[in-house]
């Protein structure tokens, strides 16, 4: 490809978990160089903005003109359902549309990190599929479990310590396996099984953290013992070793 016809590019663009200030400088200037930003929106948002576009319209104020707004389920918990993949298909459409328009840049703000359980892997594998000369490109963003660890001082791991990230789809024995050899657990995607992923986490040798909203005005940090009910789907867990000493992990 030629300086004349340079090739047209699909960034992932991770925004964080909610707090504006949390979007990195090299995420600010992806969106802003963007021809086109798109944004989820999903059953929760309905027709207002969701988490996503809401940060980018803070952080990068003059992407927003650019931004388009593409359906993505949250309702289907496990596998290729015929709503999940419309949803994927119809985004596509919207980032093959704009390419077909003349856009060269063509941007999608993910909640968090475009690397952990974001729609975006399967937006560009959908795009690649008509376009194979698309590059992709993926700027990375702090995570929610990075987010609650910082707003409740708690290190994720220390010295030798193993980390495991588990999302509760997955089954609560996946749950179990990750706490026999992780000494974190950060768990996602609790919503109404957070009853049963703080029993199956308790434990004289750790401490549980529920965080929902993390980096928001209303963000709410509880200890296991004081969380009730189901969580949102912004919640996280955090299970962390009872470290005892200064170093005592090294």
């Amino acid at each position: 490809m030629d300086a004349a016809h340079p090739p047209r590019r699909l960034v992932g663009v991770g925004v964080g978990p909610g707090d504006p200030e949390h979007v990195t400088l090299k995420a600010v200037r992806a969106l802003e160089a963007s021809d086109v930003v798109l944004v989820p929106a999903t059953e929760a948002s309905g027709d207002d903005a969701g988490r996503a576009e809401t940060i980018v319209v803070t952080a990068a104020p003059a992407a927003s003109e650019k931004i388009r707004r593409v359906p993505f389920t949250m309702a289907d918990r496990s596998g290729v359902t015929a709503r999940r993949a419309k949803a994927w298909e119809t985004s596509a459409a919207a980032a093959i549309e704009a390419f077909e328009a003349g856009a060269q840049t063509v941007s999608f703000a993910t909640v968090g990190d475009p690397s952990v359980y974001s729609p975006f892997s399967y937006l560009a594998g959908t795009v690649l599929g008509r376009f194979p000369d698309v590059e992709i490109e993926v700027v990375p963003g702090i995570t929610a479990m990075q987010a609650l660890a910082a707003a409740s001082r708690t290190p994720l791991v220390e010295g030798t310590e193993v980390l495991a990230l588990v999302p509760v789809t997955s089954g609560l024995d996946t749950l179990d396996r990750a706490s026999e050899f992780a000494d974190t657990v950060v768990a996602y995607k609790a919503g109404r099984r957070l009853p049963e992923v703080l029993g199956r986490l308790a434990s004289a040798d750790r401490d549980t953290l529920v965080g929902t909203n993390v980096g928001l005005p209303g963000q709410r940090i509880v200890p296991a013992s004081d969380a009730d009910g189901p969580a949102n789907y912004f919640s996280t867990v955090l299970s962390a070793p009872r470290r005892t000493s200064t170093g005592g992990r090294l």
